[in-house]
């Protein structure tokens, strides 16, 4: 589809992971011409994999209700955590309404969604986007291997790069909270792990491990840039100093033979979000829109459910209704606001180290969307 005498797609969504597929899905499945701009999501292993129960409702929707069920994936009904107190206390999730959480091989997820929209006869171009403009009522796209394409509408699920959206409307960040994360490996493979989610709260920030489908343990570490070591991504050494810090996590890795200590990976972890999701011609999905603290659980369910709503929104004001659109970006502000009220509330729990200075930070958080 080059730029002169090209074909105008009804919609182009920029993005190649979990928001950009719901979006990609949405807008074939109401028979409307999508393309989907830049290379799909990597098979490298990331720190978010839980799914929460809400999201089997949208893969349904989606068409996709068996999507996790033949995956190599875990049911997720048990999470430990140390917050409060010292202590592990259980939540179980086994009775919930909407089905079982899963803990994924996100590799395979993503791979699971990518196939769903070849399938749905989506074309991919994997060149990333150089360059956009509006030229009357469609979009100029401009592809980093020179090609041009063109679109009534654009979506925007480029994750926290935002390439689109940050050009139409301001963003805010809540902190600037950072992950460090890695994967371990056992030792000794003759001991059973317990299949769980274990989170623990430290001086410095808190903990997060997660039995993945392969018996390897996802293990990140959440703080302020300023309160991890200095050269931390570079010395596996400081990685295993800093579990010294916890009771149950560390005992966690060695009751169950976990090593295989790598550097760790950074990654920001941040609440940010954009005053308006939404705007002529566009809007945005999954974390370009929102991206909330990881101890929510809800960044790959969020994902889904933005990139649907989305490209509902988006094929709607196409008709020229553009009401779905205002009150889709209405939704996604007061969703940013109520986190921020929970959030708020959740830290605050931890005052066994309220006078460190990351709860400190945290309780001195707005707990409203501050201008």
């Amino acid at each position: 589809m080059s730029a002169a005498g090209a074909d105008v797609a009804d919609v182009a969504v920029i993005g190649g992971g979990v928001a950009g597929a719901a979006a990609a899905l949405t807008v074939a499945g109401a028979g409307r011409t999508v393309l989907c701009i830049g290379p799909e999501e990597g098979p490298e292993d990331r720190p978010g994999e839980f799914l929460s129960p809400a999201a089997n409702a949208i893969l349904a929707e989606l068409g996709l209700a068996e999507l996790v069920d033949s995956g190599p994936h875990r049911v997720a009904n048990a999470t430990y955590a140390a917050w409060t107190a010292p202590l592990l206390a259980q939540r179980s999730a086994i009775t919930h309404t909407e089905g079982p959480g899963r803990v994924l091989d996100r590799p395979a997820f993503q791979h699971a969604l990518s196939g769903a929209v070849a399938r749905a006869g989506v074309p991919r171009l994997a060149s990333p986007l150089a360059a956009v403009e509006r030229d009357g009522g469609t979009w100029r796209l401009t592809l980093a291997d020179g090609t041009e394409h063109k679109a009534r509408f654009l979506i925007d699920a480029s994750g926290r790069a935002a390439v689109v959206a940050r050009r139409f409307s301001a963003r805010r960040r809540a902190d600037r909270l950072v992950a460090a994360y890695g994967f371990l490996t056992q030792r000794d493979e003759d001991v059973e792990p317990t299949p769980a989610t274990l989170i623990e709260a430290v001086a410095e920030g808190w903990w997060y491990a997660s039995l993945l489908p392969d018996r390897r343990l996802a293990l990140a570490f959440f703080s302020d840039p300023d309160r991890l070591p200095r050269g931390l991504s570079r010395d596996p050494g400081l990685w295993r100093a800093m579990l010294k810090d916890t009771e149950w996590v560390a005992r966690w890795l060695d009751s169950a033979g976990y090593e295989d200590f790598a550097a760790p990976r950074l990654a920001s972890a941040g609440t940010l979000w954009l005053e308006r999701a939404a705007g002529d011609g566009w809007v945005a999905a999954g974390d370009a829109a929102a991206a909330f603290d990881p101890l929510s659980s809800h960044g790959l369910t969020s994902a889904l459910w933005g990139g649907r709503r989305a490209a509902q929104a988006a094929l709607a004001a196409l008709d020229g209704d553009a009401g779905p659109l205002d009150r889709y970006a209405a939704t996604l502000n007061g969703a940013v606001g109520e986190f921020l009220k929970q959030r708020r509330a959740v830290y605050a729990e931890v005052r066994r180290f309220a006078g460190q200075p990351f709860w400190r930070r945290r309780a001195e958080m707005p707990d409203a969307p501050v201008a």
